[in-house]
């Protein structure tokens, strides 16, 4: 699958059988922010990937990509560390006890 987002757009609108101006057209937008898309000039916004997916039929997902194993990662240790912070002193002690059991389990 290709990275690119530029030419997963123009792969798919070729292959759906539109032209930049029709893709312009139905997204609202000029026929040369497309070409910027397709030549990696511009970026699309979250609203405008939407609504390509929906013209082109395929995915969110698809056409942004899959998330970094790694942001994961550190993106839930981010949340885990943000709660954890928010709680008292009584609390964080049950939540290691707690911790503790399940880490003894696996």
């Amino acid at each position: 699958m290709e990275n690119d987002l530029g030419a997963k757009v123009k792969k798919l609108r070729i292959s759906h059988g539109l032209t930049q101006e029709d893709v312009a057209k139905a997204l609202d937008v000029t026929p040369g922010y497309i070409s910027n898309v397709e030549n990696g000039r511009n970026l699309m916004t979250l609203r405008m990937l939407s609504y390509y997916a929906e013209l082109t039929g395929v995915s969110l997902d698809y056409l942004a990509g899959s998330v970094d194993k790694n942001y994961q990662n550190t993106a839930l240790d981010n949340e885990i560390m943000q709660l954890v912070q928010k709680m008292d002193t009584n609390t964080k002690e049950k939540l290691i006890s707690t911790l503790r059991i399940w880490s003894e389990e696996n």
